[in-house]
């Protein structure tokens, strides 16, 4: 997720079981993310899904998905966000990409 959840203070974030770890360079842009709430079509779907994918091939992205994906093979850990379809929500897409790069997934 870009933004983390509103009124809940920092340093209570793990204790109320909202994440450990944040990590928003794994997030769609603002632009990108707005792009994905108002896509209706399986074609805007689509576009959002190439325009996330690019993003993730940058630098910073991609190495945190390669520490990840290796991370996988001797930790558990969780990728969640607050969409409540996965189909239509960036996680979905980012466990794909995990996955390519030979992530543990269960």
């Amino acid at each position: 997720m870009r933004r983390p959840p509103r009124g809940v203070p920092k340093e209570e974030f793990a204790r109320r079981d909202f994440y450990d770890v944040w990590l928003p360079n794994l997030a769609p842009s603002a632009e990108l993310m707005a792009q994905g709430r108002a896509a209706e079509s399986e074609a805007e779907w689509k576009a959002f899904r190439r325009g996330y994918e690019s993003e993730m091939k940058q630098p910073d992205a991609a190495h945190v998905l390669d520490l990840l994906a290796a991370m996988s093979h001797h930790a558990a850990f969780a990728v969640g966000c607050y969409c409540e379809d996965e189909r239509r929500c960036h996680r979905s897409i980012l466990r794909e990409l995990l996955a390519q790069r030979g992530a543990s997934i269960a």
